[in-house]
């Protein structure tokens, strides 16, 4: 079953193909960063317009690559939400029009089980149950997956995300957007030795990263202002970053253990963070399980392998689909 996925949710657009929810045929992501990095953040409607100029050229590129035909295409799978307005309708009526006018199946499909499901895109399929952590800019969850299709909400966070707490630290320190990548190579070149705050929410599954951010804004307040000595913006973003990864790998740990999963995966840009892995997997009491970084960020081969679960199972949406921002999992 081959599925054709688009993925327009924030600042990525993309286009793929995966055949029955494991083997990717091609997955192409067009990159906003360079457009966004002059405002320091992702300004939605410049996205939105990107994801237009850039979805029918991701479309030819990928028939051109792959010299598939859209007959030998089951369905075309989009995401729908969460994630910007005005980004996922550039997708979603995009996704309709050509599933109308290939007589295909049309499937909505949920940004943050998208995500998980980068998971099963690598070489060996993922136990159930299994204990899902996902951190991005926009979202930290831990969730139990029981089976396809079904989840149990353990905890999220309360303010920040992990993925958003780093851009705005990394906005603090004068580093590049976006701010995740920016702060793990500083603090390759530093030590974590400030005591930052841990927030954690004691007889809860949640997160809260908003009081460390202001931890770090009080730190850096401390040594003047800007521009700081690079060995103090090395040392406080290895600091930084070891409080966040401190949370998140021992919350999940524990919640692996505590509902008996049989594996813990990882999803989200923060599964990029290498020093994540390497805590995550020295703690956890079952195997770990983690995309390679191209499937961490926005790409469409997790929505088609995740449309493919739905799709086994007779699911499908009418021409009714509609985004929904604020789509909870």
């Amino acid at each position: 079953m081959k599925i054709l996925g688009i993925e327009t949710s924030c600042d990525e657009t993309s286009v793929a193909v995966v055949e029955d929810g494991r083997k990717i045929i091609a997955n192409l992501i067009a990159s906003q960063v360079d457009v966004h990095r002059r405002f320091g953040g992702i300004v939605p409607e410049v996205a939105s317009r990107q994801h237009m100029l850039a979805l029918p050229s991701l479309l030819e590129q990928i028939f051109a690559e792959t010299k598939l035909d859209a007959g030998e295409l089951f369905g075309v799978a989009v995401t729908r939400g969460p994630g910007l307005a005005g980004s996922l309708l550039v997708g979603v009526n995009f996704a309709k029009g050509l599933a109308y006018a290939w007589n295909l199946k049309l499937i909505g499909i949920n940004h943050i089980e998208a995500h998980i499901y980068a998971n099963w895109l690598s070489a060996e399929e993922p136990p159930l149950p299994a204990l899902c952590l996902v951190a991005s800019g926009g979202h930290t969850e831990l969730l139990l997956m029981e089976d396809h299709g079904k989840f149990k909400r353990l905890g999220e966070t309360r303010d920040d995300a992990a993925g958003e707490a780093f851009d705005k630290v990394a906005r603090l320190l004068g580093l590049d957007f976006p701010g995740g990548p920016a702060i793990e190579r500083a603090a390759l070149r530093g030590k974590p030795r400030f005591q930052l705050p841990r927030a954690w929410l004691r007889g809860t599954w949640d997160f809260s990263f908003s009081g460390l951010k202001t931890a770090v804004l009080h730190l850096l307040r401390s040594f003047g202002s800007l521009p700081y000595p690079e060995d103090l913006i090395a040392d406080i973003a290895a600091s930084f970053q070891e409080a966040v990864v401190d949370v998140l790998t021992a919350k999940a740990a524990r919640a692996a253990e505590e509902f008996g999963a049989r594996a813990l995966l990882l999803a989200g840009g923060v599964a990029c963070n290498k020093r994540l892995r390497e805590l995550m997997i020295s703690r956890s009491p079952v195997p770990v399980i983690y995309p390679p970084p191209v499937l961490c960020t926005d790409n469409a081969a997790m929505v088609a392998a995740c449309a493919f679960f739905h799709f086994r199972k007779g699911e499908e949406d009418s021409w009714d689909l509609d985004v929904h921002p604020d789509l909870r999992l």
